[in-house]
């Protein structure tokens, strides 16, 4: 069942899904980043739904997300899952949260142990998105104190950033299983950005839109990269956000060579591309990529949601830029592909 979060009947909307997570079921929320699969953290139970409608296996954790309406509450909520926040770990609450930031720390002992997916860390993060926020504030006044929500769809697949999405991801659950909010179109469009907190330095687990010269400029010290000491996170897998069709990653003089060399026989093939690029196949889906990483970040995986259409077989995406601001597009995109 969808319903309008933001509309004359929003109020309405928030307490049928503080009822639902409260009777241990879940809820799709938007976020500015992707949609989630919502359940109360602190319920096993609970959790055990969102691995189940995924397929994703329990000992793959879980983001926890955390609000309230006022400062202390939000503070409230944060430590009762983290047992310790390192002084670079707040100063990145104060540049980022609200937003799209993700910060694992040594969890609680006793709390939210499934969620966390049995691991001595749990990673955190206090969404922007204002049906997430109003959510998570009507839920703290509940008695719930944050909510375990990855992606809503089915492991490994393409996130989405559409209530629709949700629906044609996990639409075998019933309306009695599942409360999906509209909220819209997520605006910033990829996951968050994870950094592991839990040593004495700050790792780079996963990249998103806020990159790693933010962080670094608003810590003032270097942000590792991930190593083998690293906590498992959201996200990280090799082989992760892939539609049905291959994915191949490829720059655009093979772009070009490969489509000249396929001419008009090339079929079920969609191309997602910057550069111009030429094509005698009426039989091939052209689709522009927009120039600037967020306009691409934002349209991602809506995008490779359309050109995934049962129909085609192979979607050809032209590698994006070297630099840092596409650091997270060419991420999902890499994953994709693999």
């Amino acid at each position: 069942m969808i319903r309008d979060a933001r509309g004359p009947q929003a109020a309405e909307a928030l307490a049928d899904a503080v009822q639902r997570l409260r009777a241990g079921y879940l809820v799709a929320m938007p976020t500015e980043t992707v949609y989630g699969l919502a359940a109360d953290a602190d319920r096993p139970g609970a959790v055990a739904r969102i691995f189940a409608a995924k397929g994703r296996p329990s000992d793959h954790p879980l983001i926890v997300h955390i609000g309230g309406a006022t400062p202390p509450e939000r503070e409230a909520a944060l430590t009762h899952y983290a047992a310790a926040v390192p002084d670079y770990a707040r100063a990145l609450m104060a540049a980022f949260w609200p937003g799209p930031l993700t910060l694992i720390l040594p969890r609680q002992p006793g709390v939210a142990e499934a969620a966390a997916g049995g691991q001595a860390s749990i990673g955190l993060r206090c969404p922007a998105h204002p049906v997430a926020q109003a959510l998570l504030a009507a839920c703290h006044g509940a008695g719930i104190r944050g909510l375990a929500a990855p992606s809503a769809n089915r492991f490994g697949r393409v996130s989405p950033t559409q209530a629709a999405h949700v629906a044609a991801e996990l639409g075998a659950l019933s309306d009695a299983e599942l409360l999906i909010l509209d909220g819209g179109a997520c605006p910033v469009g990829i996951e968050s950005t994870i950094v592991d907190c839990t040593r004495a330095e700050p790792v780079l687990l996963r990249p998103g839109m806020i990159g790693r010269a933010q962080l670094e400029r608003t810590l003032g010290r270097p942000v590792r990269d991930r190593d083998a000491h690293a906590p498992r996170a959201s996200g990280t897998l090799a082989s992760h956000y892939a539609p049905q069709a291959k994915v191949r990653l490829m720059d655009a003089a093979e772009l070009q060579t490969a489509l000249d060399l396929l001419g008009a026989q090339a079929r079920d093939l969609a191309v997602y591309h910057r550069s111009p690029l030429r094509c005698v196949s009426a039989h091939v889906r052209l689709r522009p990529m927009p120039m600037e990483p967020e306009a691409a970040a934002r349209e991602l995986f809506a995008a490779l949601r359309e050109l995934d259409d049962g129909q085609t077989r192979l979607i050809w995406v032209e590698r994006p830029p070297a630099d840092a601001a596409w650091d997270g597009v060419r991420d999902r995109l890499q994953r994709a592909a693999a």
